[in-house]
């Protein structure tokens, strides 16, 4: 069972054992999913946690007793809500967990630890992403334009954010999720941000997270929030051309996905227009794009911030 951290070594260790501080986030819908998260937790070996439970407009309760709670009395969508657990938790090491993800293995907190020290310019990982009951995992869990073999590790420049990974010190540099987005491509800009530091955004197939097939593409909403924060990503980020080409790319991308389902053009044109005419910083975020060193950084190892 993982140890709660008390006393943390400049190397992110409590004696032998790197630390984690450990973010979960919920609106306590999925009560089941969420104690098969927190088994999971506690069965960690050779590690030590700091966990607190997020209650996104809900008080959390039937946590463990090693387990801290924080209730947010509005949902304040998700990258905000993360960002709120954060202060709440200690280690050098982060760990970002969705309520209804878990994980299979009980050395996979370990494992990342020591794939950022074997590789110090990791800054962030990404596991891969499967649901046991259903074997046929998305492609879009594979967080590369050209998917491959889940298994096989890489670069990448974004992530899904069911299972995430990261060093502390490189979270407080990046200044966390963007809280703007509620919903949906944060997982874009924190990769680039992480990028933006310095250090690379990983995808470690060897490392796996459970996690349950759902289809977002069922609410409206997801297609709103998608357009809009596919503008807010260039307009936060990407300086000109950079910014133009990729919301340009994105609008041809959906056009073509919608050949087939062209009711998906309303709500995402909708998203796409309120990307443009909305702020989209939040109140006291500083506001920074990316570096045009990280953009040609990025480039050269495997993605220009275009598509």
């Amino acid at each position: 069972m993982a140890d709660t951290a008390e006393s943390t070594t400049a190397e992110g260790t409590v004696g032998t054992k790197p630390t984690f501080g450990v973010v979960i986030l919920t609106q306590g819908t999925r009560p089941d999913d969420l104690q098969r998260g927190f088994r999971s937790l506690q069965a960690q070996k050779d590690v030590a946690l700091d966990v607190v439970v997020v209650g996104n407009g809900w008080k959390p309760e039937g946590l463990p007793q090693e387990f801290k709670a924080l209730h947010l009395e509005e949902n304040l969508g998700i990258p905000a809500g993360r960002n709120a657990g954060v202060p709440e938790v200690s280690g050098d090491f982060l760990f970002f967990l969705d309520d209804d993800a878990w994980l299979p293995e009980d050395d996979f907190l370990a494992s990342c630890a020591r794939l950022f020290r074997e590789q110090p310019d990791i800054g962030m990982i990404q596991p891969r992403i499967e649901d046991p009951m259903d074997p046929a995992a998305p492609q879009r869990w594979i967080p590369r334009l050209r998917k491959g073999d889940g298994h096989d590790s890489s670069n990448v420049f974004s992530v899904v954010e069911m299972a995430i990974a990261m060093r502390r010190d490189v979270f407080e540099k990046t200044g966390g999720w963007p809280s703007s987005f509620w919903y949906a491509h944060e997982g874009i800009e924190f990769a680039w941000r992480v990028w933006d530091t310095g250090f690379r955004t990983w995808y470690a197939g060897n490392l796996r997270a459970g996690h349950p097939v759902i289809d977002p593409r069922r609410h409206e909403e997801f297609f709103r929030l998608n357009a809009r924060n596919r503008v807010w990503l260039a307009r936060r980020n990407l300086r000109w051309p950079f910014s133009w080409a990729y919301v340009g790319s994105w609008t041809l991308v959906q056009l073509a996905r919608s050949r087939r389902e062209p009711r998906q053009l309303k709500p995402w044109f909708a998203g796409w227009r309120s990307g443009w005419s909305q702020d989209p910083w939040a109140p006291g975020e500083e506001r920074r794009k990316l570096k045009w060193s990280t953009i040609f950084r990025m480039g050269a190892a495997g993605r220009w911030p275009v598509i």
